[in-house]
């Protein structure tokens, strides 16, 4: 195969959701041809808000502060099933506040790194299966702890209350079910010590990141105008760590941008929006739910949000769609190349874990969200 087509292949598959935004934004083009209208599609304050979450985040990785968390906590003489509590939790807890996929790159290779040590391999699949389930689901407590929701709040205007009203719920059902998973195992006595004992580094970076990282936060529940944020972060990455803005995920902007634009589109074809509007009017939730194991959770949100009043089961739906198919949301397919990295991986019994922890959860938690008002 020719080195190009090898390249343009290798960029699919990497970045099959982008491709996928820009394709329906293209296709959606030739039936509602650009016009003034296409600047009122974007949501400059998502983007802003993206960007400096994801950079400021990517700094505090980088000064090895969730590193240090971790080896705090599970460093000495403990249960085996209290330190398979501790892996699960980790990013239950972090992903609230670092997003779900930056908490399972963050916390995968190093769960590998303590397994191993320990000699529990064999424990590989079900601590990474259920991480993966934690980070999706521990993420949906707070308005950044995933694109989805952090557009949803902008959308429709959330207050903090009513946004937890919704996900709180179900972030404690979650916290239950996926505390007795990992719970789950023999009484075992072991001793954790890692090779390595991790500081720091740059602390004073570290203080600039914490404080900007507070600024993301007010700009997120309307205290801050977000233009007063992104000027400050930019200006602060561009004289102290310029190297931050290559380890934003440009690509997860730009897929935002594709789904503004073929959601915008949609909404002014009125053949396409009416088979919406009654999809939505029967079920938001399972509306949301069954589109996001098609097209994952954050673009099935920016797509039904032109289509619905009813808010709260779309960000149930889009929150609890995460789990499923690997696609439903992106963070998914993160920890499996990581797992997959692992000396011994096998995809095909991953696969089956992942799917009967992902079946058994969907089914749980859309049981809570009936119980808790959040299907319709």
């Amino acid at each position: 195969m020719h080195p190009f087509l090898t390249k343009v292949g290798g960029f699919v598959r990497r970045e099959a959701v982008l491709v996928i935004s820009l394709v329906c934004a293209l296709l959606s083009m030739l039936a509602v041809p650009p016009d003034a209208a296409y600047a009122d599609y974007i949501d400059l304050r998502v983007l802003c808000l993206l960007f400096c979450l994801m950079a400021v985040v990517a700094g505090l990785q980088q000064c090895g502060l969730f590193t240090v968390l971790a080896q705090c906590l599970l460093t000495g003489r403990k249960q085996l099933r209290l330190l398979y509590l501790a892996l699960v939790l980790l990013p239950f807890f972090c992903s609230m506040l670092i997003t779900n996929d930056v908490t399972l790159i963050t916390f995968v290779p190093f769960t590998v790194l303590v397994l191993s040590h320990i000699d529990r391999m064999d424990a590989l699949i079900r601590v990474v299966v259920l991480q993966t389930l934690a980070a999706n689901l521990g993420s949906m407590a707070t308005p950044v702890g995933n694109p989805q929701n952090l557009f949803l709040c902008s959308y429709y205007g959330l207050g903090f209350g009513a946004f937890l009203r919704v996900v709180l719920p179900l972030t404690l059902v979650s916290l239950l079910a996926l505390s007795a998973a990992a719970l789950w195992t023999r009484g075992e006595t072991i001793e954790i010590t890692l090779p390595q004992r991790e500081q720091i580094r740059q602390p004073r970076l570290f203080v600039l990141l914490c404080l900007l990282f507070v600024l993301c936060l007010l700009s997120v529940v309307h205290v801050l105008h977000y233009g007063i944020t992104t000027a400050a972060v930019a200006l602060c990455l561009l004289l102290f760590a310029r190297g931050l803005f290559a380890r934003v995920d440009y690509a997860l902007l730009l897929t935002f941008v594709g789904f503004f634009i073929f959601a915008g589109n949609i909404g002014r074809i009125e053949a396409v929006r009416n088979v919406l509007e009654l999809l939505l009017g029967g079920s938001a939730y399972w509306t949301s739910v069954l589109a996001s194991q098609v097209i994952s959770n954050v673009p099935a949100a920016v797509l039904l949000s032109g289509f619905t009043d009813n808010w709260s089961a779309l960000l149930a739906g889009v929150d609890v769609g995460g789990l499923g198919t690997p696609i439903a949301s992106l963070a998914s397919l993160i920890s499996l190349k990581l797992y997959l990295r692992a000396e011994n991986a096998s995809l095909p019994r991953y696969l089956l874990v992942f799917t009967l922890a992902n079946i058994a959860g969907l089914v749980l938690l859309s049981a809570a969200a009936f119980l808790f008002g959040c299907v319709g």
